[in-house]
């Protein structure tokens, strides 16, 4: 049996190769609006990891998982793991808001995304996830 490649998945691809042929598959705005979101991720958070779940969603990792992208045939979908912990003072967050945990963003077609707020956003997630993860360290709890 062969050994996995450390950060190549089963198909010998890197999730950053993976997020990028997915990108490259859709020939209309929801291409352009998640290749405009991750780049904001990565202009918000340079530390940023990438990865690939569930077979196919690209996810977006600090000390966790900071933000989820998926594509639907109406919407790009943000959805933060922790977003119901989060400020939202601009009112980003326009789905998903009935849970206790998660808080998401749909990107329709024609939307301008303010850039500003959803950087600011990505930066309270990190700031959440680095701090609690400090904080297990700190109690044995990692």
């Amino acid at each position: 049996m062969e050994k996995a490649i450390p950060g190549l998945n089963e198909d010998g691809l890197s999730a950053s190769q993976r997020i990028d042929a997915k990108i490259a598959s859709f020939d209309d705005w929801r291409g352009r609006t998640l290749a405009r979101i991750r780049a904001i991720i990565h202009e918000a958070d340079p530390e940023v990891v990438e990865t690939v779940k569930w077979g196919r969603v690209p996810v977006f990792e600090h000390d966790g998982i900071l933000t989820t992208a998926e594509t639907y045939k109406t919407a790009v979908k943000m959805t933060f793991a922790r977003g119901a912990s989060l400020e939202d003072p601009s009112g980003l967050f326009n789905s998903s808001l009935q849970g206790n945990t998660r808080r998401a963003i749909d990107f329709h077609e024609g939307d301008v995304i303010d850039e500003t707020a959803l950087k600011a956003l990505i930066r309270g997630a990190v700031a959440l996830n680095s701090s609690t993860r400090a904080a297990k360290r700190r109690t044995g709890g990692e």
